[in-house]
């Protein structure tokens, strides 16, 4: 049957697989356009996974009901991580690589994501409830559209719509246009009366909620469950995905889905007989954010690339 074919199995996977990973860039994108960059999204996302499985386990009421509110707890979790990297590089104006790594230490498969999965004893538990397919499985049986578009969990559509929504947002909107001048030049911004701090607080909290519901796929759809180190560094595919694809919410869909058919095609090998070495795939997640990280190393480079000119750059007002 076509549907059980490898190329169809790995686009359909990668859909899958590359929802949390769009998640996490369409966050990370507002923060940067912002021009903060956010290098704790891993942890962010390990603690949106860890509190969403955590909800679906503890809250008693009907299905919908507790998988909105796991999802809800997921994206709070993930801005109260990110709440904490603004005020140290916004408010204090620390060094936003350092913030980012000391925050992915502390929140990540090593911190406190770890600690709490342990202590309240989640680890190894299947998902009382996950998300599943909306399609009746007459459109799921459809020849390679029914797996690749109809054969998804809610999570999926919703990542759709959010691409639409932050395209338009950030293109079509006065606040959107004023998030690109406070990314751009913030003295400038400033200048014509937008709250710089503001704008930067709040859109890096937002992408904290996104990186949240990243991880929330995770452990609520795609391997129903709470294991340390879950994402497997899928956060920084995603920051590398947000450079790869030139700080544009469409690229990042497209390159999300390339990350996660690579990431689903070991999957799909075994399920056909042929054996890869997991090693393999495993180190993808940090050659793909070096590289990312070499390529805008300069602020020339950042410059060709289309990133935000002041991408990483704290702002004080008196300094201007």
């Amino acid at each position: 049957m076509v549907n059980n074919s490898l190329v169809v199995v790995v686009i359909a996977s990668g859909v899958l697989f590359g929802t949390p990973l769009l998640y996490a860039a369409l966050g990370e994108l507002l923060a940067e356009r912002s021009g903060v960059l956010n290098l704790g999204v891993e942890g962010m996302m390990l603690m949106g996974a860890v509190t969403g499985f955590w909800t679906v386990e503890r809250v008693h009421a009907a299905r919908p009901l507790v998988l909105a509110a796991a999802v809800g707890v997921a994206a709070l979790a993930g801005a109260a991580m990110a709440a904490i990297h603004a005020f140290l590089v916004i408010t204090l104006r620390a060094n936003q690589i350092v913030s980012g790594l000391a925050l992915t230490i502390f929140a990540g498969a090593a911190g406190l994501s770890s600690y709490l999965g342990n202590d309240l004893h989640l680890s190894g538990k299947p998902a009382r409830y996950q998300f599943q397919e909306i399609f009746p499985k007459s459109l799921r049986d459809l020849p390679i559209v029914g797996p690749v578009i109809f054969g998804q969990p809610l999570l999926v559509y919703a990542s759709w719509a959010c691409v639409v929504l932050v395209a338009l947002y950030l293109s079509r909107t006065r606040v959107g246009l004023n998030v690109r001048a406070v990314g751009e030049s913030p003295a400038a911004a400033d200048a014509m009366g937008v709250s710089v701090p503001r704008y930067r607080y709040a859109h890096t909290l937002v992408g904290g909620a996104f990186a949240g519901i990243g991880g929330a796929t995770f452990s609520l759809s795609i391997t129903p469950q709470w294991v340390d180190g879950l994402t497997e560094g899928a956060g920084w595919i995603a920051i590398a995905l947000v450079i790869f694809s030139f700080w544009r919410p469409t690229l990042c869909l497209v390159g999300a889905y390339f990350f996660g058919a690579f990431k689903a095609l070991p999957f799909a090998l075994q399920g056909h007989g042929v054996t890869v070495a997991p090693e393999l795939f495993q180190t993808l997640p940090y050659v793909a954010t070096i590289i990312a990280l070499v390529l805008v190393s300069s602020r020339a480079a950042r410059l060709r690339f289309g990133a935000p000119a002041a991408l990483g750059l704290p702002y004080a007002r008196e300094e201007r």
